[in-house]
């Protein structure tokens, strides 16, 4: 019984410096060894300016997946666009592994790219798109032939475009750029500095798993990170399966600059308490 009490007291202590308990609508006192942002989608449901409030009382400097419509009330709060939305509409489905469509994302990302220096912004996303029967070879060339094409607006400019990494197995079927090596196949071809990959922990995690070695592996082709609790892409505490602290200290020892951006869709009722929680148990 001693024993069993001790076990019990020792797993207390693991999981309260697991998940911050204190509720508190302080700013959050970070250590500054990681960038942290947070993606706008996942708090949808409150109002922008409002959002922008609750980000920038917390101490969070950023905030991702914004469109140039929007950066002018991130500006109002000192806040930054850590990954730029193109402007448009934005589809997962419709990308640059499909030729129909580099046209379209072309003119975009010609847009875009002169607005973000305009505005003192560094990274914008991408997305490969499904595959549409295609085999993984194919699509890698026509992403290459449509990046291409706005790689040397990018380089000239000190934009990096990111492609982000994204699972088919539950949450976009038939997506083309659903693993890591995929990706990395993709940076290879295309051989600029401009050109990243944002390795998204959630649907990385359902895809492949292995994420530390994988991140250890190809850290130099990384340029942003998304989280996420998985399974159901919730609270990234102790309700799910991925050990989040040890992830943040495995992408610091790689020597990570950029963001990490928290993607959870919250499943408390208290939205922006899960983010405080989020924000310190990814502060290593």
């Amino acid at each position: 019984m001693i024993a069993g009490s001790a076990v019990l007291a020792t797993g207390s202590q693991l999981l309260s410096s697991y998940v911050p308990v204190p509720k508190s609508s302080e700013s959050v006192k970070l250590k500054g060894n990681i960038n942290h942002s947070v993606c706008r989608w996942c708090y949808d449901s409150i109002p922008f300016e409002e959002f922008c409030v609750a980000v920038k009382n917390l101490g969070i400097p950023a905030i991702d997946l914004v469109a140039p419509p929007d950066w002018p009330l991130l500006q109002k709060y000192g806040l930054y666009s850590s990954m730029c939305y193109t402007n448009g509409t934005i589809s997962l489905t419709d990308g640059f592994a499909d030729t129909n469509f580099h046209a379209k994302l072309i003119a975009q990302f010609q847009e875009v790219i002169p607005l973000m220096v305009k505005a003192g912004y560094k990274d914008v996303i991408c997305f490969s798109g499904s595959r549409r029967g295609m085999d993984d070879e194919t699509g890698l060339n026509n992403c290459v032939k449509g990046l291409q094409q706005i790689l040397p607006l990018a380089e000239k400019n000190g934009i990096t475009i990111q492609m982000e990494l994204l699972n088919s197995k539950v949450n976009h079927k038939d997506y083309m750029c659903d693993r890591t090596a995929w990706g990395v196949a993709l940076c290879k071809k295309l051989g600029s500095p401009n050109f990243k990959l944002l390795y998204d922990i959630y649907h990385m995690q359902i895809d492949e798993g292995d994420v530390i070695r994988t991140i250890q592996d190809n850290h130099e082709y990384i340029g942003h990170y998304h989280t996420g609790g998985v399974p159901g892409r919730h609270e990234i505490d102790d309700s799910q399966e991925l050990y989040y602290p040890a992830i943040m200290k495995a992408i610091l020892t790689t020597g990570f600059k950029g963001y990490v951006a928290q993607e959870f869709m919250p499943a408390e009722k208290d939205k922006i308490e899960s983010l405080r929680k989020a924000i310190l148990i990814c502060d290593v």
